[in-house]
């Protein structure tokens, strides 16, 4: 947008041309113009008027409308100036938001191709948020919010699941609807909690401290994350090794191409996901070494950790280019050591070219190119995972929220579906916790009522032959306990359509239309289970175990023997896998002695093949009622 543009917005950035605004509740729209300064509105000839603080924030309530548009929102400013935006509806608005299989676009996705050629629908709007990470919350969008109708232009690279769950509604639900997509691969929980519910338990308070620090003085903090860094490494990979130090070439090879490695002439990493250590050396005068300088790193996919000296000056992710400030003092006259350590966890790896990206800038502006030669030192570790900083874009302190959630303000929505949980499998115990300060802290901005859609964790990993523990497993029950505890919630099973071997399936339409039967009972009030069968209780009696379901569908049903139920005692080595008798609506099982809970579909990816008219039952672990036993001569 034009600086003449941008003068003239009066509404906030998140308002824009074909925005869908939320029917029957009243409409709250803001903005900024000149301190003090009045702003009138006019919607659907409802009108408002405004006067600008001290700051130039202004903001409006207008009466609540009908479904309908297309419509024309009209800003008028004291001063003269106007703005106005054209085709606005009124209709329901959803958030979807998550990580990676939120994000995955239609276009990759099982029959997408037929689905984005009948895209056409001007009742249906598309919006994506940009992708920003920040340390502190953003309050603006850079640019307009920019809404689309749907057509095959519009739609091939939005969030398939989001998508899916517009046009299945839209078969039931005749008004206008808009999709606002905040997602972003890789994403932690944490990362999308604001700071308020960060500091109510949401995340880690050394972390929310050191994020703090980063803002006061980022190169202070890189300091001290390069401390922790260095436990990790010393703990979980050498205790004595220091490639961050090294001056010696031995046992580092010569970089063939300043590029992402899987492109290198020799193929020696062209299947390679893991760690690899690179390394570069300049030499600078007594002049410039006083001076405090700027490290370009360039792009790296996906995570480097970067060190000047020995010196930890900065870590990031994404495809943002990394610059990070050397303070004085961190070079030398003579020989200086420039060590970037690069993560990838899936697909290319490594630095992006061109190798002119790389260079020290120093404070006078001189640029010092880092031309190389690089050497390079791979891992042998099977799975390194090394902490991330509170500011790293996708696993920060509310980093996506203060980029992504924040710029929304109060807009109005009708519900939020979230697909989210695989990078906390590794936190599983916490995930709960955070999964309830992410509904208070939602519903903090956009409503106490707003209903909440989670897309539980789909099938991804090795299948076992035996009883295991899962982190999978713990995050999808802790994902199917918290909507049960709350009425407002809803709960779309994706047990039997994910991948073993591709943590990004691509039967997207499935999980959007059970996204949407689930939307239909808890935002519209319709009849159907918003979280499909439940086990209600676990019953020991006569040497059975008898598991009786509420919330069925028609009734329950398995094509053989289902192997996948469990008795347990305290330990995860006293489970055992038992038969089970499929009735209507209950389960039957041998029980034996020592045995406490009831598990189904305990693993990273188990054989599920109990369901019901509508869909799978979901992964769960119940606790066992035992028999009551006759009292004897003696009690």
């Amino acid at each position: 947008m034009s600086p003449t543009a941008l003068a003239a917005q009066i509404l906030d950035p998140v308002f824009a041309d074909h925005a869908v605004l939320q029917r029957d509740r009243p409409i709250r729209l803001w903005g900024k113009v000149a301190p003090q300064e009045r702003v009138d509105i006019t919607l659907q000839g409802r009108h408002r008027t405004a006067r600008a603080g001290a700051d130039g924030r202004w903001s409006v309530v207008l009466p609540a409308l009908r479904a309908g548009g297309p419509y024309r929102l009209d800003a008028h400013r004291g001063s003269g100036g106007s703005q106005s935006l054209a085709d606005i509806a009124l209709g329901d608005v959803f958030l979807c938001s998550g990580q990676s299989n939120m994000e995955f676009p239609l276009s990759k996705s099982r029959g997408g191709a037929d689905e984005i050629a009948s895209a056409d629908d001007s009742d249906l709007r598309l919006a994506t948020m940009p992708a920003v990470s920040s340390a502190l919350p953003v309050r603006h969008l850079a640019q307009p919010l920019d809404w689309r109708p749907a057509s095959p232009a519009s739609v091939a690279d939005f969030s398939a699941v989001c998508w899916y769950t517009a046009r299945a509604l839209r078969r039931t639900v005749r008004v206008p609807i808009g999709l606002i997509d905040a997602s972003w691969g890789g994403s932690t929980l944490q990362a999308w909690l604001s700071p308020a519910a960060l500091d109510e338990g949401g995340g880690d308070r050394d972390m929310i401290d050191l994020l703090a620090a980063y803002n006061r003085d980022p190169a202070a903090a890189n300091l001290t994350w390069g401390q922790r860094w260095r436990q990790w490494w010393h703990a979980e990979i050498s205790p004595t090794d220091e490639p961050w130090t090294q001056t010696v070439t031995t046992g580092w090879a010569r970089v063939p191409l300043l590029d992402l490695w899987e492109k290198w002439p020799a193929p020696v990493l062209a299947d390679f996901n893991g760690m690899v250590w690179y390394r570069t050396r300049i030499t600078l005068t007594p002049q410039e070494a006083a001076q405090a300088a700027t490290l370009d790193v360039g792009g790296v996919d996906e995570i480097d950790q970067s060190w000047v000296n020995g010196r930890a000056v900065g870590t990031g992710a994404g495809d943002e280019p990394r610059r990070y400030p050397v303070p004085a003092g961190t070079l030398k006259a003579g020989e200086n050591v420039i060590t970037v350590n690069i993560l990838d966890t899936w697909d290319t790896g490594g630095f992006y070219g061109p190798a002119e990206r790389r260079a020290l800038t120093l404070a006078d502006g001189r640029r010092i190119p880092l031309s190389g030669p690089w050497f390079y030192r791979k891992v042998d570790h099977a799975r390194p995972r090394p902490p991330r900083a509170p500011w790293h874009p996708a696993s920060g302190q509310g980093t996506l929220y203060n980029g992504m959630i924040a710029p929304l303000g109060a807009y109005g929505l009708r519900a939020m579906a979230w697909y989210q949980g695989e990078s906390n499998t590794a936190d599983r115990l916490a995930y709960g916790d955070r999964l309830t300060a992410l509904y208070h802290d939602r519903r903090a901005t956009f409503g106490t009522t707003l209903p909440i859609l989670i897309v539980q964790l789909a099938n991804f990993g090795p299948k076992a032959d035996r009883p295991v523990d899962s982190d999978w497993a713990a995050v999808r029950e802790a994902q199917r306990r918290h909507v049960l505890t709350d009425a407002r919630s809803g709960l779309a099973v994706t047990i039997d359509v994910g991948d073993p071997a591709d943590i990004h399936p691509t039967d997207k339409r499935t999980v959007g239309e059970r996204l949407a039967r689930s939307a239909l009972s808890v935002v519209y009030g319709r009849h159907g289970p918003r979280a499909g069968p439940q086990p209600v209780t676990a019953h020991e009696r006569n040497g059975r175990v008898t598991i009786q379901f509420g919330d069925v569908t028609g009734r329950l049903s398995a094509s053989t023997a289902p192997p996948s139920f469990e008795l347990c005692g305290a330990t995860q080595l006293s489970c055992r896998r038992v038969p089970a008798s499929v009735g209507a609506r209950s389960v039957d099982l041998p029980f034996y002695p020592g045995a406490t809970r009831v598990r189904y579909c305990w693993g990273d990816s188990p054989s599920c093949d109990v369901r019901d008219a509508a869909g799978p039952v979901s992964p769960f672990e119940l606790s066992l009622t035992p028999a009551r036993r006759p009292a004897t001569a003696s009690q």
